[in-house]
């Protein structure tokens, strides 16, 4: 302050302009020193969080640090660097997307059909299993009618053996007389 008085007085009539000049240089000073510490701050904050997304992000970390060190000569403000190195950084994020995305089959879209197809099957398998579980009760109310059937094919059958044996016993029984009465 004292300087300032030192000034204006050999200056002579121009303490107002000298004192307003240094008032607004410093007060600039301490503008910038402020946006530049907030930047380094914001910067500091996104490595951080950088560093901590994933090891693979790694080369964009490296990257972003000495872009930010080069952009701070090209750019007024650090905030615009930034702008542009996060644009840069999902640029390349989606590309690696990109990338990832035609490693996947070439015959995907064909499968696409193959997966709707099977979505509208494991649709109705609601109502066929109600069709078959409807089915199986139907034919168990039916047991009591086919025991009934079996047991009459079970009689047709023994019957029909007893028939076929008793001819059978018939016929040897005239074989044995024939080779009795020419013997004899």
């Amino acid at each position: 302050m004292e300087r300032a008085m030192a000034n204006t007085a050999s200056y002579g009539g121009g303490s107002v302009r000298g004192t307003a000049s240094s008032s607004r240089e410093g007060t600039a000073k301490a503008t910038v020193a402020e946006q530049i510490s907030q930047s380094i701050q914001s910067t500091s904050n996104l490595l951080h969080l950088m560093q901590q997304s994933s090891p693979s992000q790694a080369y964009y970390t490296h990257t972003f640090s000495l872009y930010i060190t080069f952009s701070l000569f090209f750019f007024n403000r650090i905030s615009d660097a930034l702008l542009v190195y996060l644009m840069w950084y999902y640029y390349h994020l989606i590309e690696e997307q990109k990338a990832q995305l035609s490693k996947l089959p070439k015959n995907l879209l064909a499968k696409a059909s193959t997966i709707k197809n099977t979505g509208q099957v494991l649709e109705q398998m609601p109502r066929v299993i109600s069709a078959l579980d409807a089915h199986m009760e139907s034919g168990l109310q039916s047991v009591p009618h086919l025991q009934t059937v079996i047991q009459l094919l079970a009689n047709m059958e023994s019957s029909q053996l007893n028939s076929l044996s008793r001819s059978h016993l018939l016929q040897k029984e005239a074989e044995l007389s024939n080779q009795h009465s020419k013997t004899g």
